[in-house]
């Protein structure tokens, strides 16, 4: 049995990246400078094309700044849950948190091009990248010297009963970015796919009511969750939401899915971890008396009422993100620098002196 280094997994092109999509932190003053220099690299040094959304570009600051027009007309630009870019697009560069890679995330529902992130956020645990020599660590990825870990995402599929309410769908894509093709009918009811990277909570939304919903693994009633909610998350979600909850801490190599009940009205109820191809379905209990609301990596918070249900399986569309060394070394960084895993007070050794004393008490011991 032969089981893979993970720091042996490495970004190979096929073909040199034409194409980049640069996200950018929205309302963040901070990050314009860098936004600006980054671009411009890309452009003139390496002649790439890049792509932004378009609010990015509508910041004031921007519109004002004389120099950098010449840069600004050459930009390919987006609107999320209108335009398609998934095929357009060679390499992703995030400026900002956790909350960028988020992001990128929910623009990709099926392949995701490679994930370079820099750490201009808050926190930054998913975010390895320092700014201050991007130039080189840049090419280097363009090179394909870089390793890189595949973030397991989740295939969720939500199955709703029809209730006579109409879906928008402008210029043919669903409100989550979902080619409309994608919507279908299940006997009669809508089914609506995402692709998560962090995790699925299912909670008791404003009710002051416990919730209370089933649990399936594989078609077994496996429990019934009583209490605020539930959180089913991938290993990269492991620290986020799940590690508040109580979870374990997963490295994302490992291939699994973890069950986190949030506040459970049982003392039993400990945080699960299941292998990564099961099928979990959530739906509210028939004692049910309230609703439940269901959110993904924090976006599409929605109502889920009796009769509807939620479909969870580990996706075959993974995010590669870039290391800064590999992706072993990155995550122990990460739980250290962001988390201060384990951090605590050196305990204090003996004195000489003490010890000394110690060893002829234990010998006058001996002898007597």
């Amino acid at each position: 049995m032969h089981i893979q280094d993970p720091a042996s997994q490495r970004l190979t092109w096929n073909k040199s990246p034409k194409s980049v999509l640069v996200i950018k932190k929205i309302r963040d003053a901070s990050l314009l400078q860098p936004f600006k220099e980054l671009c411009a690299y890309l452009m003139e040094e390496n002649n790439m094309v890049v792509y932004v959304e378009k609010k990015v570009l509508e910041d004031p600051a921007l519109l004002s700044d004389d120099h950098f027009g010449p840069v600004k007309r050459k930009f390919c630009t987006f609107r999320e849950d209108y335009d398609d870019i998934s095929n357009q697009i060679d390499l992703i560069i995030c400026l900002g948190g956790d909350g960028t890679l988020l992001y990128a995330s929910s623009l990709f529902q099926g392949s995701v091009p490679p994930v370079m992130a820099f750490h201009l956020g808050s926190l930054g645990f998913l975010t390895p990248f320092n700014f201050e020599n991007f130039q080189s660590q840049v090419t280097q990825v363009i090179q394909g010297n870089a390793a890189v870990v595949l973030r397991s995402r989740l295939k969720v599929r939500v199955v709703k009963e029809p209730r006579g309410k109409k879906v928008a769908v402008p210029n043919g894509i669903s409100e989550n970015g979902l080619l409309a093709a994608s919507l279908d009918m299940e006997v009669g009811k809508q089914a609506v796919q995402y692709q998560v990277l962090n995790e699925v909570v299912i909670d008791r939304g404003p009710s002051s009511y416990l919730s209370n919903v089933d649990v399936y693994l594989d078609g077994h009633l496996i429990t019934t969750v009583q209490g605020d909610g539930v959180i089913v998350s991938t290993p990269t979600g492991s620290t986020a939401y799940a590690a508040a909850a109580g979870a374990s801490m997963i490295h994302p190599n490992v291939p699994a899915i973890m069950v986190t009940p949030i506040c459970p009205h049982s003392l039993s109820f400990r945080p699960i971890v299941v292998p990564a191809g099961v099928e979990l379905k959530i739906m509210l209990s028939p004692e049910a008396r309230n609703t439940a609301w269901v959110s993904f990596d924090g976006r599409k918070r929605q109502e889920i009422r009796h009769g509807d249900s939620i479909s969870i399986t580990t996706s075959c569309y993974p995010l590669p993100s870039i290391c800064v060394r590999d992706p072993v070394s990155d995550w122990f960084e990460s739980l250290a620098q962001c988390l201060h895993w384990n951090v605590r007070k050196k305990q204090a050794h003996f004195p000489e002196d003490e010890e000394d004393a110690d060893e002829e008490g234990g010998e006058e011991r001996a002898g007597s």
